[in-house]
């Protein structure tokens, strides 16, 4: 695969395109994994190879959500407008705000992102796609970027709600959530609102690299349980949610209505 920050083909530029003006228009969008795949340049093996880093992620430790079951870590970079992303300080996450309340480990620390997964090639071809699609949202000369790659493991006598936290905010100004893999999984249905409670769309995201996006300023979002298909196993999601907040901003930022 090549990383194409900087050099966008004019297909994967059409994508970029729609996806902006859907974000604009309805404030959420979902991107089809063959969409996202052109505007990375990956294929069906780039996304398992990616999908390997899902299998040295950390427990949460946490005791609040006693009927989840979850693995994480957590990335904070900075991604400037030429493209270029540098690792952040990796302070203890915690949500701003009113945005809903988070499951941290006791501690409130999280396990940060192995330095294979901030050196993957696909990794910053996502963050840097990420950053031309919010720029529709708000012109940022900055973008603070938060990652959190989370799996989530239900056995038929427990599912797990991916996000504990129900509706909420995630107090950016882009969320976004990129399916990594599924198995034996069934649920897990994301859910956009409107403020005022609008249902403004639904999605459950089946194959590798299928991506949610939505205007965190305009909209709630929540994700249903995941349960197996078949009892006689486990199920297992895993998805990289990524979030866009401007540092440094122009005057130019999106009217949300």
């Amino acid at each position: 695969m090549a990383d194409i920050a900087g050099a966008p083909t004019r297909r994967s530029a059409g994508e970029i395109a729609r996806a902006r003006q859907a974000l604009l228009s309805w404030h959420a969008q979902v991107m089809e994994s063959a969409a996202v795949s052109r505007c990375v340049g990956a294929d069906a093996a780039d996304w398992r190879r990616f999908g390997l880093h899902w299998e040295d992620l950390a427990p949460e430790g946490h005791a609040a959500w006693d009927d989840t079951h979850r693995l994480r870590r957590y990335g904070h970079f900075s991604l400037d407008r030429t493209g270029a992303l540098r690792p952040a300080p990796h302070p203890a996450f915690a949500q701003p705000g009113d945005t809903g309340p988070l499951p941290l480990g006791d501690d409130g620390h999280i396990e940060p992102l192995t330095d294979v997964f901030a050196a993957d090639p696909l990794f910053k071809a996502l963050v840097r796609m990420l950053g031309r699609i919010a720029s529709c949202l708000q012109d940022a000369g900055v973008w603070s970027v938060r990652v959190h790659p989370i799996r989530v493991v239900a056995s038929a006598d427990r599912t797990v709600l991916p996000v504990p936290e129900g509706r909420h905010r995630a107090g950016a100004t882009l969320v976004s959530s990129l399916l990594v893999g599924r198995q034996n999984a069934v649920g897990g249905r994301h859910t956009v609102y409107a403020p005022d409670g609008t249902r403004l769309l639904t999605a459950t995201l089946h194959e590798p690299g299928s991506l949610l996006l939505g205007d965190d300023r305009a909209t709630l979002h929540e994700v249903g349980a995941v349960r197996p298909a078949e009892t006689t196993g486990p199920a297992r999601r895993d998805v990289l949610v990524t979030t866009l907040t401007a540092h440094r901003s122009a005057e130019r930022d999106a009217q949300v209505g």
